[in-house]
């Protein structure tokens, strides 16, 4: 993977962990040659994520809507900045930029982000693994309730398997890699 789409909160959280895990998945992406897709904020989250990787030598690409840059809130450090009308333009160049996508914790714009991702993959407009950072137990309670969507019959388990996770960046990027190639297999045959 050349590049991988990072969706995350504006907001830091109220804990000191997800700042840091943060700046650790920005500093793991740049070690690792991983250019950094993401909403171009310089806040929350998002801002901690395009630090780490710029604090480490990496690459990013921030790509922000209008309206949002008029709030002040993009990144100026950015080598590469992309601004666009909507968020609609915005999720779609996002994936067409990307060879994988990470979600780490965030509010509503974290979870529209992943699920439409999800979603996609379901209906196979893309075959790129999606990787959910399950910090401090962040997520348990979503993935419990995936497993009841299963269970009640609404969603396959092959379809719930889309979603990777791991509560460790170099875990997590290793079954995106073994994704990757699992899906690309699956795509020639």
């Amino acid at each position: 993977m050349k590049s991988i789409l990072v969706y995350c909160g504006a907001n830091a959280g109220n804990k000191e962990i997800y700042q840091n895990i943060a700046k650790e998945v920005g500093k793991t992406l740049a070690q690792k040659n991983i250019k950094l897709i993401y909403g171009g904020g310089s806040i929350g989250l998002m801002g901690a994520v395009a630090d780490g990787v710029l604090a480490n030598g990496g690459d990013v690409l921030g790509i922000i809507p209008n309206f949002i840059d008029s709030w002040e809130v993009g990144h100026k450090s950015l080598p590469e900045m992309i601004k666009v009308e909507t968020m609609h333009e915005r999720k779609a160049l996002m994936e067409k930029v990307t060879d994988g996508i990470i979600a780490l914790p965030g509010g509503y714009g974290t979870f529209d982000e992943l699920f439409e991702m999800l979603a996609w993959s379901q209906l196979r407009l893309h075959s790129k693994p999606i990787g959910l950072l399950n910090v401090n137990g962040f997520y348990d309670h979503l993935l419990l309730f995936l497993d009841k969507v299963v269970a009640d019959g609404f969603l396959r388990q092959d379809n719930r398997d889309l979603l990777l996770v791991s509560d460790n960046i170099e875990d997590l990027l290793a079954k995106m890699l073994a994704f990757e190639k699992l899906e690309n297999e699956l795509y020639v045959k």
